[in-house]
């Protein structure tokens, strides 16, 4: 058995002439099609709700407040995942996300949230880091479903036009208002604030 391995380490690392080279180009491309192929599978396979609630402490808390939004069930019977909010649709900028996410593995391992208690607990700081990331990057994630192009602003409530438009026609001077800023809480509850009094 290892005479076979040797003989093939051998030919790949000394190819003839003749036909190794092509060989080795071809046989380079066709893994590099493959791992290509095998890496943007497993991005798009977490990027899916039933990998997003595989783990109870997504199940059991955001994922039971998402499901009474109207990103979950509305009258035009569009839905947003967890994925169309939390994450780039831009390759890169969804790579960078993925590679954040490795730290959201440790804290599974470590069991950071992995009770009601300890996820209310750390709300506040979860929420503060989704927001901020949202705010750093013009509220990106919401621009990928809803334009001001597309908006009826006459079919808006008062309030909603009168906050709304002066932003999509550029005419806000409020400091760079962007969506996250008025539509915390959308999908999920708010953190509960502690005041001191």
């Amino acid at each position: 058995m290892t005479g076979i391995i040797r003989r093939a380490w051998h030919w790949f690392t000394r190819p003839s002439v003749l036909i190794g080279q092509g060989v080795l180009f071809v046989i380079g491309g066709i893994a590099g099609i493959v791992f290509w192929g095998g890496f943007n599978t497993a991005m798009e396979a977490t990027n899916t709700m039933e990998f997003c609630i595989s783990c109870h402490e997504m199940r059991d808390t955001v994922y039971e407040e998402y499901k009474t939004s109207v990103h979950y069930k509305n009258a035009s019977g569009v839905r947003a995942i967890c994925s169309d909010c939390h994450v780039p649709h831009d390759w890169t900028p969804k790579l960078i996300r993925k590679i954040q996410a490795s730290n959201e593995i440790y804290h599974k391992l470590r069991g950071t949230i992995n009770t009601p208690e300890k996820f209310e607990a750390k709300r506040a700081e979860l929420a503060d880091h989704v927001w901020a990331s949202m705010k750093k990057t013009d509220s990106r994630e919401c621009r990928n479903c809803h334009s001001f192009e597309a908006m009826a602003f006459e079919h808006q409530r008062a309030r909603s036009r009168e906050k709304m438009e002066p932003v999509a026609l550029g005419t806000d001077f409020s400091g760079g208002s962007t969506c996250i800023d008025c539509h915390k809480g959308i999908a999920h509850k708010l953190p509960k604030v502690v005041r001191d009094d």
